[in-house]
């Protein structure tokens, strides 16, 4: 049997929704009628999160699309190319929803902010992890770019008016990503433009780190979220609360936590840029600290810029790298590769 790959997205699509959406149904505990609350109890086991987690797992292990995705990159099999249709005589079915459940798998553990997970299981299809925000700028690129020059053939499908939102939310977390890690490099050039004409004049505030700066990081990352969950059964104790916004609440906590924390690097970051080197003592001076704190402050830089990659090795993402020999910062920077041509085509096409 060949079912169309659209029908197979939408089953896989409309399981995490419902899952979503019943989460944060049982969260809403302040205005349940009695009758309602008596089918929580009686059914604490709906929507499980083990069982939701268990069938997505269990369609991608029947489906071997880990080995097919495997042998496809040595040669031996065609399955990207065909779209995952069987032009010989057997079925898509199991093996293109296995493709989606490793989708699926991805976005039910972002909804549980377990991120790292998440991408473990996005790992058989080649996605290239070079530290946090870098493989998301690049992959935000990609999409945007894609929608960018697809979005006139999608104007008749009912999920046109989806994907514009959707384009809307991964302009606001490229220009979070840009901002605590500016590679403009990796952005297209359209997109660039497309992305300065919405948040140009937002990412030259949020570059100060101040409390102006971090309501706009607190705007954007509230907008283009996911509606994070809590997966636990509803306390059935009197007073009935909402708690459906706990998840949201604590994610957004901990990245605004995470966004202060950048708050001396932006000071390193510009200093770094001007000096090829700089003596430690001259720098301290520059940034109003004394040297230990300046040692920590550069401590914290390269650990918020290096990553872990899917290969365990350790790499940075930042625009701007240094080493210290004795009591000298050597800065390297990273030069980019000016392309002409984007740029010529788009004034030939206007």
């Amino acid at each position: 049997m060949q079912l169309p790959n659209q029908w197979l997205w939408d089953m896989v699509d409309e399981f995490v929704y419902q899952f979503q959406s019943f989460c944060q149904y049982r969260a809403k505990m302040k205005n349940k009628t009695e009758q309602e609350i008596a089918l929580l109890r009686q059914y604490d086991q709906a929507w499980n999160v083990y069982g939701v987690l268990n069938y997505l797992q269990a369609f991608v292990e029947k489906s071997n699309i880990i080995q097919i995705l495997e042998q496809e990159k040595e040669g031996l099999e065609q399955f990207t190319a065909t779209d995952g249709y069987d032009y010989s005589g057997g079925s898509n079915v199991l093996k293109v929803l296995g493709y989606f459940s490793m989708v699926g798998l991805l976005r039910v553990h972002c909804l549980l902010g377990d991120y790292q997970t998440g991408l473990k299981c996005l790992l058989p299809i080649d996605i290239s992890q070079q530290g946090v925000y870098t493989s998301a700028i690049r992959e935000f690129n990609k999409m945007l770019l894609y929608i960018y020059k697809t979005k006139q053939y999608h104007q008749k499908s009912p999920q046109y008016e989806q994907i514009l939102k959707k384009n809307e939310q991964m302009y606001a977390l490229l220009a979070i990503c840009l901002s605590l890690c500016p590679q403009v490099k990796l952005v297209d050039e359209t997109v660039n433009s497309q992305l300065r004409e919405k948040y140009g004049e937002k990412m030259a505030r949020m570059q100060r780190y101040d409390d102006e700066a971090l309501v706009i990081y607190d705007e954007l990352f509230s907008y283009a979220c996911p509606k994070f969950i809590t997966p636990s059964a509803p306390s059935f104790e009197e007073p009935l609360v909402n708690y459906n916004q706990d998840a949201y609440r604590l994610q957004l906590k901990l990245f605004l936590y995470e966004v202060k924390q950048q708050q001396l690097l932006s000071g390193v970051r510009t200093f770094l840029k001007v000096y090829s080197t700089i003596s430690l003592g001259k720098l301290a001076n520059y940034m109003e600290v004394d040297e230990p704190t300046l040692r920590t402050i550069l401590l914290t830089y390269k650990h918020k810029t290096h990553a872990v990659d899917s290969d365990g090795k350790i790499i940075s993402n930042a625009d701007v790298d240094f080493y210290i020999d004795d009591d000298m910062i050597h800065v390297v920077e990273s030069m980019p590769v000016k392309r002409y041509g984007d740029y010529f085509l788009r004034q030939i096409v206007k």
